[in-house]
Order: C-alpha cells, then structure tokens, then sequence
C-alpha cells in the first residue's frame, strides 16, 4: 500500500527533474545566441547567424552561402564564435 507513494518522489528525480533541468539549459543557449555563433538546427542543417529577430533567425549555409530563415526553436545546438 506504501509502494505507490513511494514510487512518486523517485519518478520526480528519475524523469522529470532531469527533462526540466535540460529544458532550462535549451533556453539559456537560445537566450545566449548571437551573430556569428555557429549552430545546428533540429534537422541538422549546419549554418552561422547572420541577424536575429524575434523568433526568427537568418543562417548562412556553405558551400553557396545561401540563407535561409529558420525558426529560433528549431536551434538543437550552438558553437560560439570564441570556441571554434
């Protein structure tokens, strides 16, 4: 009978803490984005940010240089320009 009440605190700390704490580190990088920085999209297109709007981001893509406009959740990860 004890058994289910058990079993919440430990489904917190296994499979929700963690999720929020990834969710929190996503925002922070989105929120530290600026041009120059080198990022990945969640379809894996590879680009640098040429401007920032809103919830919109201009990406240069090589080899042809061209741009494409994406949208700011769709960014899954951020090399800044200091790193590379």
């Amino acid at each position: 009978m004890l058994l289910p009440l058990l079993l919440i605190p430990v489904l917190y700390f296994v499979m929700i803490r963690p999720q929020q704490k990834r969710q929190k580190q996503w925002q922070e990088m989105l929120g530290s984005i600026k041009t120059g920085d080198r990022v990945t999209t969640a379809g894996g297109i590879r680009g640098t940010i040429l401007s920032i709007k809103d919830d919109v981001i201009i990406i240069r893509v090589a080899p042809d240089n061209l741009k494409l406009e994406i949208a700011k959740n769709s960014i899954a990860s951020v090399t800044t320009q200091e790193g590379s």
